[in-house]
């Protein structure tokens, strides 16, 4: 039975890093490729293809944030992880908030903005804001490497 909760922890451990790795490999792919991409799709078709960024990429980042904060949340849950959590996991878990925070209410807010056509002042700003969560989700990492190491 122990060894079988050990285990599960484990799991739970490894699912949170592995989908904080996806989560910022993904981040700086947008933050330094696409967002800047959409300075370049022509101004005619601009609404139609927000829509289509706006669906197509939720498929691949909203299943990687979910389980990011899933298993961010087992992780405070496990008594096991309760008692060596440490303050250095709890910024990383705040940092995560943060993000899920200001996904929700400013980039949902641009991206939706943008549907109405381009705009350069938006996706500039998109481009600046974003910024924050590249340097939050890199810094995520890096300090749940230094809890793992």
């Amino acid at each position: 039975m122990i060894d079988n909760y050990y285990s599960i922890s484990d799991l739970v451990i490894k699912t949170h890093l592995l989908s904080t790795v996806i989560m910022v490999g993904m981040i700086w792919v947008i933050q330094l490729l696409h967002y800047p991409s959409f300075h370049y799709v022509e101004k005619n078709n601009y609404a139609r293809f927000q829509h289509f960024h706006m669906t197509r990429i939720s498929f691949i980042v909203l299943p990687a944030m979910i389980l990011e904060l899933g298993s961010g949340i087992l992780l405070i849950m496990l008594p096991s992880f309760l008692y060596d959590i440490n303050s250095v996991f709890l910024i990383a878990f705040l940092f995560l908030i943060i993000i899920w925070c200001t996904t929700a209410t400013i980039f949902s807010g641009l991206h939706q903005k943008l549907t109405n056509g381009y705009d350069r002042v938006l996706v500039d700003k998109l481009v600046k804001l974003n910024w924050i969560r590249t340097f939050l989700w890199t810094t995520r990492l890096f300090l749940l490497f230094s809890i793992m190491a």
